[in-house]
């Protein structure tokens, strides 16, 4: 946030509030909900803190406001955690807690929208997102992410799901091409609407994944977007190096043509 708000002293940065239940109750179960705000762990990977469910709640927010911000004709990226790619209808996993892109996706199709698509590049597969909008003929998701890799899912493709699995150690190029294959099938759904779950995880010196994308590549991927005759919201998913805000920060500055 420092380093955005440096460099870019012009861009907003609005206000959001939390998700409201009933969005979030489209997505998760009640019970879910209710598990989120008992305090124990849900998993080896996944801790309970004190007030999890309202941080969540406000990163789903969050990708809320960013959704209907584009409508207005801006460009939306919501600079929050936690994650949220990898939480299932009623399980919490893998730092994730609620699924931002998931509710933001089914809010719009409720709110009169025929088609939307999630794009996804964190380097690790959204199982939770694949799940949730698994079947559902009006939402198509698309994921690259490395295999074999945390959670394991993601190999195939099915239903509304389009899967492009990167073998570790790939090099940038190669990985680029997969990319770019994706990105051609997300925008031949003719979608009303795109969400991004950005993760920057798939960086090579990220410490828990095995691939190979500089900064530059990030770039281009936000120039993807800038080129996209759609409107675009994004969310920030995984990405654990140190480098994360020169990660983000070259995205958003392809994305918005600095």
């Amino acid at each position: 946030m420092e380093l955005i708000r440096e460099r870019h002293a012009e861009w907003e940065w609005p206000r959001v509030e939390p998700a409201p239940i009933d969005a979030i109750l489209r997505v998760h179960s009640q019970a879910h909900l209710q598990r989120l705000q008992e305090p124990k762990d849900f998993d080896g990977d996944t801790a309970y803190h004190e007030g999890i469910f309202e941080m969540a709640r406000l990163a789903s927010g969050a990708m809320i406001g960013a959704m209907r911000t584009v409508f207005n004709g801006d460009a939306a990226f919501s600079l929050m955690r936690p994650p949220g790619h990898h939480a299932e209808s009623n399980r919490a996993m893998g730092f994730c807690y609620l699924n931002h892109v998931a509710i933001a996706a089914l809010l719009a199709l409720d709110s009169g929208l025929e088609r939307v698509a999630i794009w996804d590049f964190d380097a690790h597969h959204g199982n939770g997102t694949e799940a949730i909008v698994r079947g559902m003929d009006r939402i198509r998701y698309v994921s690259v992410h490395q295999h074999p890799c945390y959670p394991g899912t993601g190999i195939v493709s099915h239903d509304n799901a389009f899967n492009f699995p990167v073998s570790p150690g790939t090099e940038a190029a190669e990985h680029m091409k997969l990319l770019s294959k994706s990105w051609e099938t997300t925008l031949d759904f003719a979608p009303e609407l795109i969400l991004v779950s950005a993760g920057f995880d798939a960086y090579l010196q990220d410490p828990l994944t095995q691939m190979r994308l500089g900064i530059d590549d990030f770039k281009t991927l936000g120039q993807w977007l800038r080129q996209a005759n759609c409107p675009l919201a994004a969310t920030l998913e995984g990405g654990y190096s140190e480098d994360l805000p020169l990660l983000v920060d070259a995205f958003l500055e392809g994305w918005s043509g600095y």
